[in-house]
């Protein structure tokens, strides 16, 4: 008789398994939450000895730092050369100033960057203690890249220059800095008063949220990432958007709001003329029905815009040319994977064939396959492969870390710091992680 109730009870649960995936509402699912790490308690450092110790050391070695900026003298990198520039912006950057740390403010950062900064720039200024980012050749040669696409040079008219790229794709190694040249990138580009759309996390655009297929469309709409969006787009961009007046005014079709299914009375949302930008962002932001047709439209929006440069400037690149997070049901026993293409923003935001000025970073570390060298609506010449560090650079960051005091004065030598190089084969975040450990 148990084993009947057990084996009934079993059945039932699967049944209702397996009718999970045609629920009208999709949402994805979410993996447990992992176990929070130790952390040492302030108040009570003695609860661990080894946390003690580590904070004890960690304030130790803020005191020293704040003493050490008070010595000019130790601001010295390889070969007696200053080891932070004078330069006052990115955009007086020179070669003069390559391999050389770049003062920032977390304050600055925060308020050019207010969408959110990328994992591996908050890491460096974690681990160092200090707000600071090594100026490489390789983004000297990005930014300038688009500073002849606006500005184009009196020599490059007789066809002897550097061609200037349009579209760019940073490709390379995992740790190479990517992430963190294209934030240094969208920084300088609104210090010069250009209108930027950066996407710090490209990937979350394929994962996480509702999803629904639009039947007009065939895409698959995501209304909960569209909001996001236009949020992130707004929050230093709002003073601009006051400024510039919409230019298409068909209306916006309607797609389901997040959570609460389709509207019974309307399916299009009507744009009255002299609507401004900021004007339709935020009515994306304030209707989820219409926010991701306020996201496609702003797309076609930015492609008109004349009365000051645009850049849309997107990390995790490499995540929209694979499959997404979604499924779609197909039998009561399988689901389809859904690629990003097959997403609505993806579809309105991945292209590059086109004459707007747009740069998308790889990013390896959250890749979920490898792609071939040509990709899809993307130009031949498109992508740059970025360097890791190159021996001098990693001289230049070693002194650095020394100074920082990473390293220990007595342990550090050329002959220990080629080692971790060579170890590491120019990793940034493997030299930051082994230089402690110089003996």
């Amino acid at each position: 008789m148990l084993r009947s109730l057990a084996r009934a009870a079993t059945t039932h649960h699967s049944w209702h398994q397996k009718l999970a995936p045609f629920s009208s509402l999709s949402r994805t699912s979410r993996p447990p939450k992992p176990t929070t790490p130790f952390k040492p308690d302030p108040k009570n450092p003695t609860a661990n000895p080894a946390a003690a110790a580590a904070l004890y050391d960690e304030q130790e070695r803020i005191r020293q730092l704040a003493a050490d900026d008070k010595n000019p003298s130790l601001d010295v990198g390889p070969n007696g050369r200053p080891l932070f520039t004078s330069a006052p912006s990115l955009s007086h950057l020179s070669r003069n100033d390559v391999r050389t740390y770049f003062k920032l403010t977390k304050d600055a950062l925060n308020a050019v960057l207010p969408e959110g900064l990328p994992v591996g720039m908050v890491n460096e200024f974690q681990d160092s203690m200090r707000t600071a980012l090594l100026v490489r050749q390789s983004f000297l040669d990005l930014r300038d890249n688009f500073r002849r696409v606006v500005d184009p040079p009196m020599w490059s008219s007789n066809g002897k220059g550097v061609k200037a790229r349009k579209q760019v794709v940073l490709d390379g190694p995992v740790s190479c800095g990517k992430s963190i040249a294209l934030a240094m990138l969208v920084q300088w580009a609104r210090e010069e008063g250009w209108l930027v759309l950066y996407v710090p996390k490209g990937k979350e655009w394929t994962h996480g949220g509702f999803f629904y297929k639009h039947p007009q469309t065939g895409l698959w709409d995501t209304p909960v990432q569209a909001e996001n969006v236009l949020k992130d787009f707004l929050k230093y961009n709002e003073s601009y958007l006051k400024e510039i007046p919409c230019q298409i005014f068909d209306p916006i079709v309607l797609g389901e709001g997040a959570g609460v299914g389709w509207l019974k009375d309307a399916d299009s949302l009507a744009i009255p003329e002299g609507t401004n930008l900021y004007e339709l962002v935020r009515t994306g932001i304030e209707q989820t029905h219409a926010a991701v047709g306020v996201v496609v439209r702003l797309r076609k929006e930015l492609s008109l815009v004349k009365d000051r440069p645009v850049l849309i400037a997107v990390d995790q690149y490499n995540n929209w040319f694979t499959f997404s997070e979604f499924e779609e049901p197909v039998t009561i026993r399988s689901c389809r994977p859904i690629h990003a293409r097959e997403l609505t923003m993806v579809k309105a935001f991945r292209s590059m064939m086109h004459d707007d000025m747009m740069v998308g970073a790889f990013s390896h570390s959250t890749a979920v396959g490898k792609l071939r060298k040509e990709l899809p609506d993307v130009p031949v010449d498109a992508r740059v492969m970025f360097p890791r560090y190159s021996l001098d650079e990693a001289e230049t960051v070693c002194h650095y870390y020394l100074r920082q005091r990473l390293i220990r004065r007595e342990a550090f030598s050329e002959e220990s710091w080629k080692k971790i190089y060579f170890l590491s084969n120019g990793n940034g975040t493997e030299i930051r992680g082994l230089v402690p450990f110089m003996r």
